[in-house]
């Protein structure tokens, strides 16, 4: 299973968030930091506001910030509201199934178990872990300079 760019931004702009709290950054100050496209996080910015994970303010003294405190964003939710599906295999996708062994398969209850444990796994921990106690990951995003580095490439 891949996530997508979207997700890996999601975390991105959480965690950049999360250290700068209670402050708020603009999407272009993000943008610039992570060396990522202003417009990909524009749209996810949006998603994630509408979500109730980010809060922006327009104006000249605007910007975005954690809607909640991070310890309250599950990482688990992200994925969920960032990833379009999580179709393991035809099974999955209900009126358009069109696997001949479906109906008798055990593989859909053991794929949809195996994915109910990793969503449990993921909302046992909030963004608030992946900041707190990380004296690097904090040096790096509390500096107004770019991150460097592969930045399109790097993971959260």
């Amino acid at each position: 299973m891949n996530l997508t760019v979207q997700t890996d931004y999601a975390f991105r702009v959480l965690m950049f968030l999360a250290v700068r709290a209670p402050r708020a950054a603009t999407i272009q100050e993000m943008s610039d930091h992570y060396g990522v496209s202003r417009g990909h996080l524009m749209v996810l910015v949006h998603r994630l506001g509408s979500l109730g994970m980010l809060a922006t303010t327009r104006g000249r003294r605007g910007g975005v910030r954690l809607a909640r405190p991070a310890s309250e964003i599950r990482l688990g939710e992200v994925i969920q509201a960032t990833e379009p599906d999580f179709d393991l295999a035809e099974c999955f996708t209900g009126e358009s199934d069109r696997c001949l062994i479906s109906e008798p398969c055990k593989l859909r209850g053991i794929l949809s178990e195996a994915l109910s444990a990793w969503f449990d796994a993921l909302n046992r921990y909030t963004v608030d872990d992946l900041v707190k106690r990380n004296p690097p990951l904090v040096r790096l995003l509390r500096t107004d300079e770019p991150a460097g580095g592969s930045s399109h490439t790097a993971n959260a």
